[in-house]
C-alpha cells in the first residue's frame, strides 16, 4: 500500500534560492515542450512523445547551462505531467494542456532521485532533517518517520511562503482494528454536519463563516494596494495565511471525525450526495455553507480510511428517498421542503426526527447493498 507523508520543512537562504530556480526551470521546461508540441502538431499533424521529449532535453541541457543547476528529475517530471495532461486531452476529452504562470504564487516539482533520506546521523536529532537532491539536509519540525520505501518527494511551496515536503512510500503496512460488530449509517447536512443512526449529531463548526468579516476586510485592503508592490505582497501573505488557517481547520476537523467514526465501526453507510447540483442553487448563503461543509472531501477521507483499516463501505444511491420512508413500517410518504423537521407517519403514528430517521434508513439500505 502506498502512503504520502506530510513535512513542512524550513530551507535556509541558499537552499530557498535553488528551490525557486526549480520551479522556474520546471516552469521553462513545460512550457517550451508545450509550444513545441503545439508547433509539431501544426506542422505535421504528429505528437511529440514522453521519450523524445526526454533526448531533447539533453540536448537543450548543453545549449541552456543553467539547467543543469537543478535536480534533473524535476525536469523529467515535468515532462512526464505535460504528456499525462496530453494523454487524458485526447483520450479522456478533459481539456487541453495551459501554459504554467509564474503569478500564482503556488509552485511544486517532483523528484524520483534515491538519494531521499530522513535523517540526518551526524546530528543529535537525527529526524528533524530531511536529505533531498541538490538541496542535502533541510530542516523540518515534525518527528514522524516514514514507513516503507520511498518512492519521490514533493517539494511545494503555498501562497503563505511555506514550504512543505511530501515524501511518497510504498510497501506500507497499515494496522487493522479489531472488529466491534457495530453498523453505523451517516445523514449529511448543513445545519448539523453529520447525524448518526443512533442520534449523535455532529454540529456543523463553520469555519469559513466565522472568518468570512475578517478574511473581507483584508481582501478590501488588498485590493486598494497597487498589484506587485511591497506592501501589495505583504497583505497577499496575509490573505493567504488567513485562507490557510481555515483549510487547516476544515481538515483537522475532517481527519478526527472520519478516523473516529472507521475505529468504532465495522460496516460505515453513506449517501451518495450530488453536491455539484446542490449548489445550483440561487439562495448564495446556502451555497456558500455546501462549499464550507466540503461534503466531497469527507467522502474521500471515509472512502481511503475504510479501506486502509478493513472496514466495510456502504454508499446508497443519490436517488433513495432516506427521508421519505418510515423506518418502522416501511411506509413512503410524500416529498417534504427542507423546512420539515419532524413529521408523523400516517400509517403506523410514530413521530419521526427527519435527519436521524433518514440516517436509519441509509443504514438499513446500506446493510441491504452488501448483502446482496
Amino acid at each position: 500500500m502506498e502512503k504520502t507523508f506530510k513535512y513542512r520543512i524550513y530551507p535556509n537562504k541558499n537552499q530557498q534560492k535553488l528551490i525557486q530556480k526549480t520551479f522556474g526551470c520546471t516552469r521553462f521546461v513545460y512550457n517550451y515542450y508545450l509550444d513545441a508540441r503545439i508547433k509539431k502538431y501544426k506542422e505535421s499533424k504528429k505528437v511529440l512523445t514522453y521519450c523524445q521529449n526526454c533526448k531533447d532535453l539533453t540536448k537543450l541541457k548543453k545549449e541552456l547551462v543553467w539547467l543543469q543547476e537543478v535536480d534533473v528529475t524535476g525536469l523529467q517530471s515535468s515532462l512526464k505531467n505535460l504528456d499525462m495532461a496530453y494523454q487524458k486531452f485526447f483520450k479522456e476529452h478533459i481539456g487541453f494542456p495551459k501554459f504554467k504562470s509564474k503569478k500564482t504564487h503556488r509552485f511544486s516539482y517532483k523528484s524520483k532521485n534515491t538519494n531521499i533520506k530522513v535523517g540526518n546521523p551526524t546530528i543529535v536529532y537525527c529526524n528533524k532533517h530531511i536529505k533531498l537532491p541538490k538541496l542535502g539536509f533541510i530542516k523540518t519540525r515534525d518527528k514522524q518517520i516514514p514507513q516503507g520505501r520511498i518512492l519521490n518527494a514533493t517539494i511545494s511551496q503555498e501562497p503563505n511562503g511555506h514550504y512543505y515536503c511530501y515524501l511518497c512510500c510504498t510497501d506500507v503496512e497499515m494496522p487493522q482494528y479489531e472488529k466491534n460488530n457495530k453498523n453505523i449509517g451517516i445523514d449529511l447536512g448543513i445545519c448539523d454536519f453529520a447525524i448518526f443512526s443512533d442520534g449523535t449529531k455532529i454540529e456543523n463548526p463553520r469555519f469559513y463563516e466565522k472568518s468570512e468579516k475578517k478574511l473581507a476586510k483584508l481582501q478590501r485592503e488588498l485590493s486598494r494596494k497597487t498589484i506587485g508592490g511591497s506592501n501589495w505582497n505583504k497583505t497577499r501573505k496575509k490573505v493567504a495565511k488567513l485562507q490557510k488557517n481555515i483549510s487547516d481547520q476544515r481538515k483537522d476537523f475532517l481527519h478526527k471525525l472520519t478516523t473516529d467514526i472507521i475505529r468504532n465501526n465495522d460496516t460505515i453507510c453513506i449517501e451518495d450526495l450530488d453536491v455539484k447540483s446542490m449548489k445550483e442553487t440561487d439562495h448564495k448563503i446556502r451555497n456558500k455553507r455546501i462549499n464550507d461543509v466540503s461534503f466531497s472531501e469527507f467522502r474521500r477521507q471515509i472512502t481511503y480510511k475504510s479501506q486502509w483499516y478493513g472496514r466495510k463501505l456502504s454508499v446508497v444511491g443519490r436517488y433513495y428517498p432516506s427521508s421519505q420512508i418510515c423506518h418502522v413500517c416501511g411506509n413512503r410518504d410524500g416529498k417534504k421542503s427542507e423546512d420539515v423537521r419532524e413529521w408523523i407517519c400516517p400509517v403506523c403514528g410514530t413521530r419521526h426526527n427527519r435527519d436521524i430517521n433518514a440516517a436509519i434508513n441509509i443504514l438499513n439500505e446500506g446493510l441491504r447493498l452488501l448483502s446482496v
